[in-house]
């Protein structure tokens, strides 16, 4: 995978967190630490989506005759098919 060299500017506030978050032992340097952020930020942007799509198919669905049990065991049995469950 390619790389790509980036500058960026942080308070010293910011920075020193960064540091003690490597100094924690949790990452070997700032860079994996950046790059977690990001990848952290996009599995959660990822989430949102997926949340906001399943609520415009609720809305576009309309009202129902079914009962909240009902509804619920409905979504149990898909996320036990997705393996989500």
């Amino acid at each position: 995978m390619a790389t790509v060299r980036k500058t960026i500017t942080l308070t010293d506030r910011q920075d020193r967190w960064v540091k003690a978050q490597v100094a924690a032992g949790g990452f070997t340097n700032d860079s994996e630490y950046i790059r977690d952020l990001i990848r952290r930020d996009r599995e959660r942007s990822a989430g949102y989506l997926e949340l906001e799509a399943a609520i415009r198919e609720g809305m576009d669905s309309g009202v129902s005759d079914r009962t909240v049990t009902e509804i619920m065991e409905e979504v149990e049995a898909r996320l036990r098919a997705d393996g989500r469950l």
